[in-house]
């Protein structure tokens, strides 16, 4: 049989059919203006490794009629039609739609959209809480429901987007729920595969990524490829946002909403007390959701609602308290919808920092002279572990630490480098509750940085605690591990600028990775002791922090990067290529033990990450 020609082309999606046509779309002078003013503004502010992204982005969706469609997940024909032919059995999936003054085209696209979806067990609860200058949703609301038996209608008195969002949920009799605003729009195979998830994993809380485009679905706005479930990114911004399905017992058990308190950020209070119950939470990675951003809308940005960043703040208050966590949010300057979470410290335990060092006494005076002067907490010895000096005059200066540096003393590591048995001999003389592993080429800039990293190391559920690392020229050096670049390991926004805010704010909001560098990792004593500290054998000088980190977070602990600790890093930042020396031959062999170690990681990307974009950079650049 003929192959019809679209029959393997994403749905929808009309395909321009000439190069002529494809130079036609990428040369057209608004365009060009558009991406020139798109690329000043990202290199201005995120630097050249963003610009770079942004820029092979839009100039590849230039060559696509519908150039916002991420081709990775538009469903193709064939697809949706295996979808509905194998008529999948499931629960009922309640959508509710909060329906206010909603411009009547946008209402029709955002209700086609659910009426197509390839799941067919769904019900569309429409509350519609309009004013009289506006029956028209309404009108058509009340005569689809005398329509399509799925498609309930209630008319309500504008409480706010709260009230109004807990009214649908009474309304509602799905098994499972979802949130759809009233201008928005789902992918026809969003149910489906958010039903198959659940059914396949026992999930209660499933959530996809998503997409943002104009109001006249035309141009992308921006693209949302989310980490696997992260509770400490939560609590700094509402990453899950849309789409998020899941079940009413879950509701149930973490309460609707509640008052008008969270108006604003209602949704991201829902997702913190939904995800403090849920049994098990599944992300899935593919856009299902478009997320139409004008004038007035969330996605738009923030700074539309300034209310709904004071209502962010008492979410993640609340979240705090419900969960025993003294501390308070704050806004982050300059990225509206971004919080960070100052901890309080519960007790006054001693921190050992542990140093190693051969000569180099400029680097080393440095690190210390900016470990006393911004520590910003005074219960802390500190152990410079001599490791093979052969310059007298570090001898003369360690005579000088006990007078300059309280509670610093110098031991010694006799034998050849070996970075894990440095550290290990160095943690064997260590005193405190917690320990902080720092190269002695760190210089620190934040004025309460070892508070900083005790208020997370402290507490129960955190395994390893990393800090905000800078190269001299204001790059960033390190900013959380991400597994699988390049067949190992990478820094995350390697590169970026130090003021850049980072993908969907990852740069300026605590993060949970998989790793954190031990250039300056804090962790507790007792699991780098149960853990027999960094692994001497395999991992001697290469990817023994990233190894200790793993094996804590095996353990079901978080690993936490946090923006509020910065230093320097004078780690160079271009090494050049060795492939001769011994030193090099040593590295590849721990590559090689890495990733016999840790390929189902490697091979089948961090869940930190995201697959859509790359593992080649660190920059998230997409595929």
């Amino acid at each position: 049989m003929k192959q019809r020609p679209d029959q393997d082309r994403p749905a929808d999606l009309a395909v321009q059919d000439s190069v002529g046509g494809m130079a036609r779309r990428l040369l057209n002078p608004t365009h060009l203006r558009d991406l020139a003013r798109r690329s000043a503004a990202t290199l201005r502010e995120q630097g050249a490794e963003q610009l770079w992204r942004d820029v092979t982005f839009r100039v590849g969706l230039a060559f696509h009629h519908d150039g916002w469609r991420h081709r990775a997940d538009i469903p193709l024909r064939r697809t949706l039609k295996a979808q509905r032919a194998a008529r999948l059995q499931g629960p009922c999936v309640s959508i509710v739609v909060p329906v206010y003054n909603t411009p009547l085209p946008f209402f029709k696209q955002m209700v086609q959209s659910v009426r197509r979806q390839t799941y067919t067990n769904w019900q569309l609860v429409l509350v519609d809480a309009s004013d009289a200058a506006h029956p028209a949703p309404g009108a058509l609301a009340q005569k689809l429901a005398a329509q399509d038996g799925r498609i309930l209608y209630r008319k309500i008195e504008n409480g706010g987007i709260a009230a109004n969002t807990t009214a649908g949920f009474a309304a509602a009799t799905g098994a499972y729920l979802a949130l759809l605003d009233h201008d928005d729009v789902l992918y026809p195979n969003a149910l489906f595969a958010c039903v198959q998830t659940i059914q396949n994993t026992g999930a209660d809380f499933v959530y996809s990524d998503e997409i943002v485009l104009s109001a006249d679905l035309k141009q992308l706005g921006g693209y949302h490829f989310k980490p696997d479930f992260a509770p400490d990114y939560l609590r700094g911004v509402n990453f899950i946002t849309h789409l998020a399905v899941f079940s009413r017992p879950l509701l149930d058990a973490a309460g609707a909403y509640e008052s008008r308190e969270y108006d604003g950020a209602q949704d991201h209070d829902l997702f913190l007390r939904l995800t403090e119950k849920a049994r098990k939470i599944e992300h899935i990675k593919q856009v299902l959701y478009i997320w139409r951003g004008h004038a007035g809308s969330t996605a738009a940005g923030m700074e539309a609602k300034p209310y709904a960043v004071e209502a962010g703040v008492r979410a993640i208050n609340a979240q705090l308290a419900r969960l025993g966590l003294p501390g308070k949010a704050m806004p982050v300057p300059g990225a509206p919808g971004a919080f960070q979470v100052r901890y309080e410290l519960t007790g006054r335990p001693l921190v050992s920092v542990l140093i190693p060092n051969k000569d180099h006494t400029a680097d080393l005076d440095r690190c210390l002279t900016s470990l006393y002067q911004n520590a910003g907490y005074d219960n802390f010895e500190v152990l410079v572990i001599e490791n093979n000096s052969t310059d007298p005059a570090t001898e003369a200066y360690y005579q000088t630490l006990p007078e300059r540096f309280a509670r610093c003393r110098v031991v010694r590591y006799q034998g050849a480098f070996n970075f894990s048995a440095i550290n290990n001999f160095g943690a064997q003389f260590a005193k405190g509750e917690h320990l902080l592993l720092l190269n002695n080429d760190i210089e620190i800039l934040s004025g309460d940085f070892l508070r900083e990293l005790l208020s997370y190391s402290q507490r129960p559920d955190v395994g390893a605690v990393g800090a905000k690392l800078y190269y001299p020229d204001d790059t960033i050096q390190h900013a959380g591990v991400l597994m699988g670049i390049n067949g190992s390991a990478g820094h995350s926004h390697k590169s970026y600028p130090r003021t850049a805010v980072g993908d969907l704010y990852r740069l300026v909001t605590t993060q949970n990775y998989m790793a954190v560098t031990g250039a300056c990792l804090m962790t507790k004593a007792s699991l780098y002791r149960a853990a027999g500290g960094l692994d001497e054998e395999q991992f001697a000088v290469a990817y023994n922090d990233v190894d200790y980190c793993l094996k804590l977070w095996q353990q079901g602990l978080h690993n936490v990067y946090t923006p509020r600790a910065e230093a320097y890093h004078y780690e160079s930042k271009s090494r050049g290529l060795d492939t001769l020396s011994e030193n090099a031959q040593r590295y590849e062999r721990e590559k090689a033990n890495f990733y016999a170690k840790y390929k189902q990681y490697i091979d089948n990307y961090d869940p930190y990450y995201n697959p859509h974009f790359n593992n080649l950079f660190e920059n998230f650049g997409l595929k």
